[in-house]
């Protein structure tokens, strides 16, 4: 982790996009910006309305988008952001076959955004409005999310992925085309931005390192991708609830951990630290409800506690452990615990020791618990009827039997 930064917890699209819109229109150089779902309908036209006028000021904009989460932006944007001067790509298009590829199912999941490599933000927030669900309509209760605005050496960090990977597709495409002194030129791009990002890593003082009394909050950027940053991330949570000592809260709106991260909490809890875990309680997908059952199951046995958020949907993706400690640890990001995230797709998660950003995230968690969790109960889990639990044991199934198909060990 680096020094000297000043990190925002930002919760819910309205308090992200309002920030992200500050931001934007005070842009001199360059914006860019990354999602897995953008939906132009409500709130995020606002940040899309920012990315016109920043482009209309001759800033460089760069918009990346999912071709899973977002195939397609609703008219008049596309021809908007042409006009505008916008530079927009989807990243891996599904083409004929789809999903039916499995190599297909690695999908561009994070969500930064970076202006003037001076502001960035990071979370598990799309551009997606707080009260509508693509696939439920209107929601009484906004989503239930979280990310980060941040300034300091990770914000640079930031550029340099999102510059990376932005060259990186600019140069396979041009040499689709045969463009490749394009192709070359491009390649040599992402491959400065990757070793200048490396560069400054290795050069960040580790954790703790700062002069003592100095006011310096730690931070570091986890990237997951299918190069060199392939277990990045949960090696990064496996690390933190090892080293766990009074108390663990994980708020993951898809939790299929596995068979690692499932002995860490087990160990956790069995040595005296408190886990709570804070789990999507409506139905949104078979395998994200059914799949999470069998899990649950061996946790609640081991003593963590569940509770099933409720209120509305559930998509955070954080964690804080020993808050109240003086070794206190926070992430927010876009990453799951569940294999899609930690397996297959792009994600980006912010680390953190700031007590003071980790007590925050710590209230705002046992506020949703509070108000908008239900605890789950071991007997009640367990006295489901067989229909249930015959659904529960055929989405584990499938989800192994995905596994398998990838190649990969879970």
């Amino acid at each position: 982790m680096q020094g000297g930064h000043h990190l925002t917890l930002l919760e819910g699209g309205d308090a992200l996009f309002a920030a992200m819109v500050q931001v934007i229109d005070a842009a001199q150089r360059e914006v860019r910006l990354e999602t897995y779902i953008l939906d132009t309908s409500g709130a995020p036209a606002l940040v899309l309305h920012a990315l016109l006028r920043a482009a209309g000021r001759d800033v460089a904009v760069h918009l990346l988008t999912d071709g899973v989460g977002t195939p397609q932006l609703d008219e008049p944007w596309p021809q908007a952001l042409m006009d505008a001067g916008v530079q927009w790509r989807v990243y891996r298009p599904l083409g004929r076959w789809g999903l039916l590829i499995p190599s297909r199912w690695r999908r561009l999941h994070r969500k930064l955004c970076v202006v003037d490599a001076h502001t960035a933000f990071c979370g598990g927030i799309n551009l997606l409005d707080d009260r509508i669900d693509p696939n439920h309509g209107p929601l009484e209760e906004p989503r239930l999310d979280f990310a980060v605005q941040v300034q300091g050496p990770v914000a640079d960090d930031i550029w340099h992925a999102t510059a990376q990977l932005w060259w990186r597709l600019q140069a396979v495409s041009q040499a689709r085309g045969r463009d490749l002194g394009g192709a070359w030129r491009s390649a040599r791009q992402a491959l400065r931005a990757r070793l200048q990002r490396r560069g400054s890593a290795a050069g960040a003082a580790p954790l703790g390192a700062a002069d003592a009394g100095a006011a310096s909050t730690h931070a570091a950027l986890l990237l997951r991708d299918n190069l060199s940053n392939r277990r990045t991330i949960e090696r990064a949570y496996l690390r933190a609830i090892a080293g766990a000592r009074e108390e663990i809260i994980i708020a993951s709106a898809y939790f299929l951990p596995g068979v690692r991260m499932q002995r860490a909490l087990v160990l956790a809890a069995r040595r005296g630290v408190q886990v709570r875990l804070l789990l999507q309680g409506r139905y949104e997908y078979f395998m994200q409800f059914h799949g999470t059952r069998p899990v649950m199951a061996a946790l609640l046995g081991a003593g963590v506690e569940v509770h099933e958020y409720a209120a509305s949907f559930l998509h955070a993706k954080v964690a804080v452990i020993d808050a109240q400690t003086t070794k206190p640890w926070a992430t927010v990001g876009s990453s799951n615990l569940d294999p899609l995230s930690l397996l297959l797709a792009r994600e980006a998660n912010l680390v953190t020791d700031d007590a003071a950003f980790a007590r925050q995230l710590r209230q705002r968690l046992e506020l949703a618990m509070a108000h908008g969790g239900r605890l789950l109960s071991l007997q009640a889990l367990q006295s489901r009827s067989l229909v249930q639990r015959l659904l529960d044991g055929l989405a584990w199934a499938v989800m192994r039997l995905s596994l398998l198909v990838m190649g990969k060990r879970y």
